[in-house]
């Protein structure tokens, strides 16, 4: 196993079953002897976790809300990420900048020159023309038809979750166009199999960049 630290992100709309499979895969690197900080945006730390509950649930207009949540993300990758790397470790993230560009960018319309100079500005890495970026983002492709069935009786709805099925369309487009960006970085899962069919191919990606044994494989 390597010792350096990885960063591996988990994408998709809500009733994609992404939170399943961020534990399963924390599971699976502890087993393997790594340590893991298993966190999410936007939150993952005091500060960041109020600017999730303003704009899960406050009125505010496009901008408002990107601001807030690169606000969240720079606390967060100083104060969570960025330590948990130099120490080593595998950090799980349920959701990071892809999803800015899906939902504000991709859902709402938001000038994605605006958001690209955002992510500039919170990512950059000291000493490095080089952003922050995920070494994997696992993003888990599932109809929004298929999502909102999922979502119908699970919990009453945050201002993302209660928006119409073709907010959601334009987020699997704002998922797909970051994707086409940076397709060496993505590993698309199709979410709409049974559990454990999703979960091969979560495993699968990460074995074939050579951070987890290859299941079955000798020890």
């Amino acid at each position: 196993m390597p010792s350096a630290g990885l960063f591996i992100t988990f994408e998709g709309i809500d009733g994609a079953g992404k939170s399943t499979h961020i534990a399963s895969l924390a599971d699976a690197f502890r087993a393997a002897g790594r340590h893991v900080t298993l966190t999410r945006e936007p939150g993952g730390t005091p500060l960041a976790e109020k600017l999730r509950d303003l704009v899960l649930n406050d009125a505010m207009d496009p901008l408002s809300e990107a601001l807030l949540m690169f606000a969240a993300r720079r606390d967060h990758l100083q104060q969570v990420i960025e330590p948990a790397l130099q120490r080593g470790e595998v950090v799980l993230c349920d959701r990071f900048t892809d999803a800015t560009f899906a939902y504000q960018g991709g859902g709402r319309g938001f000038d994605l020159g605006v958001l690209r100079q955002l992510e500039h500005w919170v990512q950059s890495r000291p000493g490095s023309e080089q952003l922050r970026q995920p070494d994997l983002t696992v993003w888990f492709d599932l109809p929004p038809s298929v999502a909102a069935q999922r979502l119908a009786a699970a919990r009453a709805p945050d201002r993302f979750e209660s928006q119409p099925q073709a907010f959601f369309e334009r987020v699997a487009a704002g998922y797909a166009a970051r994707l086409g960006e940076a397709p060496g970085r993505f590993a698309r899962i199709a979410s709409d199999r049974p559990k454990e069919l999703v979960w091969q191919q979560v495993r699968q990606a990460v074995e074939q960049r050579g951070w987890l044994q290859v299941s079955g494989a000798a020890a």
